[in-house]
């Protein structure tokens, strides 16, 4: 009986492999639009498509990055200047990449633009510090997702949302992870509602990766900005080495970041080629192997550690 079962299983795990690597046809017949091309996660992905024969349509925040992309790049890639929290840009372009795909529809859409914002902790923040993450990486997703959606369903295509490991922990304080929390909401309800009409709706949640974004001396170039302006009183309780430890701390986890990006590059491939896309990708050693496993674990080991990755206050009782 024992050898019934095993067996069994061992052909549901040969057979679960074999679908996950059954693919589309007729790629180089597919468009496919990119936002936050300029570098990172979306730059690569612009390139790697183009290269695959797809149609890219590669969406850039500034002249410089869509012009460095092009000279990378096949003449069948096209770049537009796109500002996602501009909702007349969005609407334009959403019009202009309808005559660029004509009667095809547009088989994939990557939502990848998005921005770290003030990284600090919550009681340094305004509401101000909060705004711009969330505009950029949850209401410019949604604006540019609703205005293309009835290209995607014309195409029966896939829509691919870049969250983050930040989107099931909160990891830091600041806008960027509500942001993401909420992207991975937006994005289960989109793929419920649109599975009536066969698209497919995948979320990708890298971990922590060397990018312009996540650049560390940017980081601290921001949180000594807002030091300057904080209290006499939050000084007092965090300390005056407090952002030269929690730079330490910092340099103490360079071994979680990822170099290579190529892992998030291969779940959008899959997410966009896969007969059978999933729902949900983990990219990154790290976030597969601590942030998602952690964020499934009681909310007491969470916080025990987490709080380990953050520096210490000198005088927290000083209110």
């Amino acid at each position: 009986m024992l050898f019934w079962v095993l067996g069994l299983l061992i052909l549901c795990g040969f057979l679960w492999t074999r679908k996950g690597k059954l693919k589309i046809e007729d790629i180089t017949d597919k468009y496919i639009f990119i936002t936050g091309c300029d570098s990172g996660f979306g730059n690569l992905a612009a390139r790697t498509f183009d290269k695959k024969g797809f149609h890219v349509i590669a969406a850039c925040l500034t002249e410089s990055g869509s012009t460095a992309l092009k000279a990378e790049t096949s003449e069948r890639l096209c770049t537009v200047l796109l500002d996602v929290t501009n909702p007349e840009n969005v609407k334009r372009t959403a019009q202009w990449v309808k005559n660029q795909v004509g009667e095809k529809g547009l088989w994939g859409l990557i939502n990848n633009a998005g921005v770290p914002g003030v990284l600090a902790p919550t009681d340094w923040l305004t509401l101000e510090d909060y705004r711009e993450p969330i505009e950029v990486n949850l209401f410019g997703l949604i604006s540019v997702t609703l205005n293309m959606l009835p290209l995607v369903k014309k195409a029966q295509g896939r829509v691919i949302n870049v969250s983050s490991v930040g989107g099931r922990l909160a990891i830091v304080g600041g806008g960027y992870t509500p942001s993401k929390y909420a992207v991975e909401g937006f994005n289960d309800s989109l793929r419920r509602d649109m599975k009536a009409f066969g698209v497919h709706v995948s979320c990708i949640e890298p971990g922590l990766f060397k990018t312009n974004l996540a650049d560390p001396v940017k980081v601290i170039e921001k949180k000594l900005a807002i030091w300057e302006q904080l209290s006499p009183d939050i000084k007092q309780q965090y300390g005056e080495g407090y952002i030269e430890k929690s730079l330490d701390k910092l340099k103490g986890n360079k071994s979680y970041v990822n170099m290579d990006l190529s892992p998030v590059v291969e779940c959008m491939d899959h997410a966009l080629t896969s007969l059978f896309p999933k729902t949900h990708y983990a990219a990154g050693k790290d976030a597969k192997i601590f942030w998602i496993p952690l964020s499934h674990m009681p909310a007491a080991l969470q916080d025990f550690l987490l709080l380990k990755q953050k520096a210490e206050l000198a005088n927290p009782k000083a209110v």
